[in-house]
This record gives C-alpha cells, structure tokens and sequence, in this order.
C-alpha cells in the first residue's frame, strides 16, 4: 500500500532546520565581515563608521532574506497541500487494492 504524507510535523521540521541554517550562515557571513574590517589599516573613527555601516547593511540583509525564506515557506505549503489534494483519487484507488 502506497501512502503520500507530507504533514504539518514535516513542515515545522523542515523550517526550523531552514532557519537553524539560515542563522549559522549569517553568523558567520557576520563574522566573516568583522574580521576582514578589523584587520583592515584603517584608522578607528573611519572602522567604526564602516562596521556600523556593514552591520546596518548585513541586518537588511538578513531581514530581506527572512521575508523571502518566509515567502518561500509558504508558497511550498501550499503547493504540498495542492499536491496531496491531486494525489488523493490515486491514494483512494491504493488503498482498495
């Protein structure tokens, strides 16, 4: 017997991992920006003005990035529970067999 399932567990699985990842990446992307600003020679008041800056721009970023996952999220739910809906009579016809 054939049974589809993609159920709301999977989903919150599959985002949390997707936002554990998406986290680790922009600590390190953050980190990544900090050292390459710290071992710059610069003088400290022209640093600050860059790591403020850089820092504002990685915070955009990171929101831009959260909004487009978040969109993205919930475009495949729907089209996951479009799929099941299409897969239901082939999933009724398995389960008489």
């Amino acid at each position: 017997m054939v049974e589809f399932r993609f159920g709301k567990s999977e989903i919150i699985a599959r985002r949390k991992t997707y936002a554990t990842a998406l986290m680790f990446m922009g600590v390190g992307l953050g980190l990544g920006a900090l050292a390459g600003l710290l071992t710059a020679p610069k003088s400290g008041k022209q640093l600050r003005k860059d790591v403020q800056r850089k820092a504002e721009e990685a915070r955009d970023a990171v929101e831009h990035l959260g909004k487009r996952a978040t969109g993205l999220i919930e475009r495949g739910e729907e089209l996951a529970e479009a799929a099941a809906r299409k897969a239901e009579p082939v999933t009724r016809i398995f389960r008489r067999a």
